[in-house]
């Protein structure tokens, strides 16, 4: 398992039936996750004084925070040279992935080592975790999301970073038909990265994040998408990155997905695992979906 170990903004502290309690710099968020099965004490009783939010699932879907003490509407935590910013959102999130950060440095180090100029579509893209990593060591970015709210959000992480705004493009779009667009404009990119963790596009792979019963969803466009990717792909891509959090499926099948695209075509490393956090207080891993990854031999 790939874990997001050298946080200093963020932190897991406890998991137990059903939530898990994070330090997000100086706030404490009580949230759920379905992975949590199970017991390891009640996270409230244990923790009561430092808490500064809960959200409560509700029985009927979606949910609603209490707020415990005063908290910022709007902060900063920052991970080695880059720093997003947080909020309570609808839906249990804040905005950013920690978990995500195994592939910011794996994304920022092949982009410095390449030596060259690299151009990266980063699709689902959300908040532009991704963006502002590949952006900071030196690539341009296509950055594409059906989310006019999340977008935004994703420019004002770039402007967080105070990084150059010319050379990120921001696209408002379902997913497929702006990959099909770039397919007959001829546009090519150096590496990309599908992110199937945001809850806001139309396009039915989102719906699987929270509905088990959509997982068939799931594997019937997974694949085509990711051959249509292959026709955008330049001649040498960097690299070819699918993160996922439908935890119905074997790592092995992202696997095979990328063999029998990306893999026919170009020759590279393929590999997959999944991505996860370690709680302070105890030596259980928290899995947090998979990572799927083909990587040039550069």
């Amino acid at each position: 398992m790939l874990i997001a170990n050298e946080w200093k903004d963020y932190e897991l502290i406890d998991t137990s039936n059903g939530e898990k309690l994070e330090r997000w710099k100086d706030f404490y968020l009580l949230r759920p996750d379905p992975q949590i099965i199970w017991n390891n004490g009640n996270l409230i009783e244990k923790n009561r004084k430092v808490i500064h939010a809960h959200y409560h699932r509700s029985d009927k879907g979606g949910g609603a925070w209490e707020n415990l003490k005063n908290i910022k509407p709007v902060w900063q935590v920052s991970y080695k040279e880059l720093t997003f910013n947080i909020k309570q959102m609808g839906f249990k999130h804040t905005g950013l992935f920690p978990e995500q950060a195994v592939n910011w440095d794996f994304m920022m180090n092949k982009i410095k080592n390449s030596k060259r100029e690299v151009k990266v579509l980063n699709l689902f893209a959300y908040t532009g975790g991704a963006t502002v990593a590949c952006l900071k060591a030196g690539a341009s970015v296509v950055h594409v999301d059906s989310s006019r709210g999340m977008t935004d959000w994703a420019k004002e992480n770039v402007k967080t970073n105070k990084l150059d705004s010319c050379n990120v493009r921001y696209i408002v779009d379902d997913v497929v038909k702006f990959v099909k667009r770039e397919i007959r404009r001829g546009n090519k990119y150096d590496a990309s990265s599908c992110n199937m963790f945001s809850l806001n596009s139309n396009f039915s792979l989102y719906k699987a994040f929270d509905n088990c019963s959509k997982i068939s969803l799931f594997e019937k466009d997974l694949f085509p998408l990711v051959e249509l990717c292959c026709e955008i792909l330049s001649d040498k891509p960097l690299f070819f990155i699918i993160n996922s959090y439908t935890t119905g499926l074997s790592k092995e099948v992202f696997t095979n997905v990328l063999k029998l695209t990306v893999g026919k075509k170009y020759e590279g490393k393929i590999y997959s695992d999944e991505i996860g956090l370690k709680p302070k207080n105890n030596d259980i891993t928290l899995p947090c979906g998979i990572c799927s990854r083909f990587e040039s031999y550069e």
